[in-house]
């Protein structure tokens, strides 16, 4: 296993994954959306949002590619087509934040909002149940680690090497990185009110347009591996 290979592909994917999820940006949402319930509350919602933001990513990293593959997408194609959608979704983010920000507003509230809060009077098993229902519809997906994200991860995937040998380092690095952005999501909602006290919206969304330009870099690498993977044969 490369050292510096797996390095690489945890740098590539953590800035891939950490500009399209944006906990900080997503934070300041959440702590909006989850006003109502008690801070011990929304700890334990960014918790499960944190596994459960893992399992979608990790999923699409490692599964993505292959049931793409099941269906005749090559992988020159499926870096082609997943740049293009992660260079769109940057351009986006990049040029109208807030266009982002009222649709993950509206993702985060659903259609009919979040549920009241259980009641303190209620058994501790069904407030457990309730925090874990709302926990992945609509705070994990689509709120979270919604179709943008997972398009990223299948792109990320598309990015494995050829040589069955180097994709164990592929693998570790990409999945650390997953997990890291996970973590930061549980570390970050977990702090919501502070992070609101702290940065603010305007701040935030400066940091969104970083992330976005760092987002257009890495669809923009895919992009070209894709199309020397295509057309570089035709060079020789």
């Amino acid at each position: 296993m490369n050292v510096d290979s797996t390095i690489q592909q945890f740098l590539l994917a953590l800035s891939g994954l950490i500009s399209i999820v944006n906990p900080i940006g997503g934070a300041l949402i959440f702590a909006q959306v989850t006003g109502a319930y008690s801070h011990a509350e929304r700890v334990e919602l960014s918790r499960r949002i944190g596994v459960y933001a893992a399992l979608v990513m990790l999923g699409a990293l490692w599964a993505g590619t292959p049931v793409l593959n099941f269906f005749g997408v090559s992988l020159g194609a499926l870096r082609i087509a997943g740049g293009l959608v992660v260079m769109s979704s940057a351009w986006t983010q990049l040029n109208r934040p807030e266009a982002r920000e009222a649709r993950k507003q509206a993702e985060a509230s659903g259609t009919g909002g979040l549920p009241p809060p259980p009641s303190p009077e209620g058994r501790p098993e069904a407030t457990a149940a309730a925090l874990s229902e709302i926990a992945f519809f609509p705070l994990t997906l689509p709120f979270t680690t919604g179709p943008g994200t997972i398009a990223v991860a299948i792109t990320l995937g598309a990015n494995r090497p050829a040589a069955m040998a180097d994709r164990l380092g592929f693998y570790l690095g990409v999945s650390l990185a997953a997990l890291c952005v996970a973590f930061a999501v549980a570390l970050v909602y977990g702090s919501a009110d502070r992070v609101v006290a702290l940065i603010g919206p305007v701040r935030a969304r400066v940091a969104g347009r970083l992330f976005a330009f760092l987002l257009l870099c890495v669809g923009t690498q895919i992009l070209v591996t894709g199309i020397h993977d295509v057309f570089g044969p035709f060079a020789r």
